[in-house]
């Protein structure tokens, strides 16, 4: 029997990589959901090999067009109307929607999917005690498909958390690690954007030469895995072979490696727990015997301070961090901001006693979620920024 697959996102990296495996492999999935925003060619292109029943586009002008082109399909405005959609469970979802928007979605298909992935960092930062309730709710399954989060998940799922010793996650140092503290100041977006190991978007590009990214990974690993915050540590890996290491207590250290790969981790939550096999490169044994590992440099990654403010307990604070965070990289790419003040406005803004209350306030709803979004990048541009 076919397996009934939903993608969020459908147009977007993940969204892509996903419908790239389900190519090689249609007559055992069945495509029941696709969602986009304004990507109508793409997205007609993917309806039109999929075959899929339902098809979300939310951008009104888009929806038009697509409406009209595929009459016999069932096409919808907007992301509301998952509850409409479903009938009954599918066996697997992929949530990958970015940014907020994919909070929303995401919480409402968890009782419509037998299992859940989720490659939304907002969603699990901002929302994981919603997303958690949902999940053990509804008993539906969950994996994390960043590729840090796959790893750890993949290392530990078959063992008690109380045995870990440490958690090792790996961070490339982004386009500027062989540049010196003073030769940052003079950053442009242009050359921020170019990860030297993965192709990505521009946001989360800036959040890895920044570091910031491996900061919002610990707190999504700390979330999905409850496992507190001083059992993390950041370490550089310039080659973006290795993800994940843990050390036990009882002395073992277990290592994941992989290609710069998205495909493998979605891969391997698609085909989870069955022998199949995905085409990938041999073992690279010049990687292996010079792993490069080293310690973060704080002068220049500043933001790795910020894992000593954020904490142990669910709160608002993540929101307020993400939501700040955005603003200030929009700011940058708008060259409003230098490369360095992304930083240091960040960790300044953070300090200040307005924000402070948000600590220890826990999110109940998804509208207290959106509301902090909302006043947190209204806020920001009104505070004095280097």
């Amino acid at each position: 029997m076919k397996k009934k697959i939903a993608i969020l996102g459908s147009t977007g990296s993940i969204g892509k990589k996903t419908l790239d495996i389900l190519r090689n492999d249609k007559k055992n999935f069945d495509i029941f959901l696709l969602t986009a925003n304004k990507n109508t060619s793409l997205l007609i292109k993917q309806i039109k090999e999929f075959n899929p029943k339902n098809i979300i586009i939310t951008d009104d002008k888009n929806y038009k067009i697509v409406k009209k082109k595929f009459k016999n399909k069932n096409v919808y405005d907007s992301l509301n109307k998952i509850n409409s959609i479903f009938k009954s469970k599918i066996d697997y979802t992929m949530s990958s929607i970015s940014g907020f928007n994919g909070l929303k979605p995401t919480l409402e298909i968890i009782k419509f999917t037998k299992t859940i992935a989720i490659a939304n960092k907002e969603s699990i930062i901002c929302g994981w005690n919603l997303i958690n309730k949902q999940l053990k709710k509804h008993k539906t399954n969950f994996i994390p498909i960043d590729s840090e989060h796959f790893s750890i998940w993949s290392l530990i799922k078959n063992s008690p958390h109380e045995g870990i010793d440490k958690i090792i996650i790996t961070a490339s140092g982004g386009p500027f690690l062989k540049k010196s503290y003073k030769q940052l100041k003079k950053i442009n977006p242009i050359d921020a954007i170019k990860h030297p190991n993965w192709k990505m978007g521009k946001k989360i590009s800036i959040d890895s030469a920044t570091l910031m990214n491996k900061i919002f990974e610990v707190i999504e690993a700390k979330k999905i895995f409850n496992i507190k915050f001083n059992k993390f540590k950041i370490l550089i890996h310039p080659q973006s072979y290795i993800h994940a290491i843990i050390k036990f207590k009882n002395g073992l250290i277990k290592i994941i490696a992989h290609d710069t790969d998205m495909k493998i981790p979605i891969f391997n939550s698609l085909y989870n727990n069955e022998n199949k096999t995905i085409h990938s490169k041999d073992i690279n044994l010049k990687i292996l015997n010079n792993l490069k590992l080293q310690e973060v440099d704080a002068k220049k990654f500043p933001v790795i301070k910020l894992l000593n403010k954020i904490p142990n307990n669910e709160s608002l604070f993540e929101t307020l961090l993400v939501t700040m965070n955005d603003e200030l990289v929009d700011l940058f790419l708008t060259k409003q901001v230098s490369f360095q003040n992304i930083s240091k406005n960040l960790i300044k803004f953070l300090n200040l006693n307005i924000f402070a209350k948000y600590k220890r306030q826990k999110p109940n709803n998804l509208a207290q979620i959106v509301k902090l979004n909302n006043f947190v990048r209204l806020k920001t541009k009104t505070l004095s920024i280097l």
